[in-house]
């Protein structure tokens, strides 16, 4: 008997393992496959179509079809010798050098805010990430009559202070500023809740422990909230620079078809479609869109060593 119920405790516990060892096996393959819808439209609606433009760019496809034809680095060439490329490009940089410092110091302070007024938090919530859910032609609309020159808003409060009217979007040394105050109303909302979300993970018990050491809420500010953000605030510079690099749908509503006076806010997006689809040309647009990429992935990964050096 005793003989009996070894065997049968071994076979108990051989079966076990195996039954362990399967439930390892499936779980190996578990990730793949939940992973996998996202890899294939990944591949599908990102790579494949890159991969194709780069294809176009040697070619002198057109949008109004046609036989095709290789040409080798020639739309290269001709995008990199565009002077009209360069200005559009120019333009896209300065509205990201103008954008992107308030969207970030401003969602933090107003994160802080909202984390600090718990009594009106809710509303503050409501109110500071409210303009982000709106459509661009929404939001483009309420900003270009806000400009309007006459009965705009913002004018009829300059001609209360005894200052003169600006047209704001009709003058080529304003075009872009007035876009750049509408992007940063319309989408510090998103960074907003980023910072938020990360000022919920600061322990309550590092304020309280500064508040026994006598340190104000400057002090607490300064030395505790700002240095625990440092992470999200790389997160939220990467982001956004990407974000304000990609810029179009506002400006091209706010510019006009033209891009402003004396095109003062057609940025390099909408270059690229004028290019391809205003003037047919896809072949010279695939090689322009690829400029911008490859100025996006070199800014994106100079802002990635910036802020991960140190091991942070």
């Amino acid at each position: 008997m005793t003989t009996l119920s070894k065997l049968s405790n071994r076979s108990n516990k051989h079966r076990g393992r195996a039954s362990a060892g399967d439930v390892r096996e499936s779980g190996r393959w578990a990730g793949p496959w939940f992973i996998l819808p996202f890899v294939a439209f990944y591949v599908l609606f990102l790579i494949w179509p890159s991969l194709a433009m780069l294809g176009y760019s040697f070619t002198d496809r057109s949008l109004a079809g046609g036989p095709v034809s290789w040409v080798g680095i020639e739309n290269w060439v001709e995008a990199l010798g565009d002077p009209y490329m360069w200005r559009s490009l120019w333009i896209t940089l300065l509205f990201t050098l103008l954008s992107v410092p308030p969207l970030v110091a401003l969602g933090a302070a107003l994160a802080i805010l909202t984390d600090h007024a718990r009594r009106l938090g809710w509303f503050l919530r409501m109110a500071f990430f409210a303009p982000f859910v709106l459509p661009v032609a929404v939001m483009t609309m309420i900003w270009t009559w806000l400009y309007q020159p006459g009965f705009g808003l913002i004018n009829q409060y300059l001609q209360m202070m005894g200052l003169q009217e600006v047209e704001w979007l009709g003058n080529e040394g304003t075009v872009l500023i007035a876009i750049v105050i509408a992007t940063v109303w319309w989408t510090v909302g998103f960074n907003f809740v980023l910072y938020l979300a990360a000022l919920q993970g600061i322990p309550r018990e590092t304020y309280e422990a500064a508040g026994i050491d006598g340190a104000g809420a400057w002090r607490k500010i300064r030395h505790i909230t700002i240095p625990q953000l440092k992470r999200t605030t790389g997160l939220v510079t990467v982001l956004q620079v990407i974000a304000s690099l990609r810029i179009f749908d506002q400006a091209y509503l706010m510019g006009g078809d033209f891009g402003g006076p004396n095109f003062a806010s057609r940025t390099f997006i909408h270059y690229i479609y004028e290019t391809g689809f205003v003037n047919f040309r896809l072949g010279l647009g695939s090689a322009m869109a690829w400029v911008l990429t490859i100025t996006m992935v070199l800014v994106s990964v100079l802002l990635f060593r910036f802020f991960t050096r140190d091991g942070r």
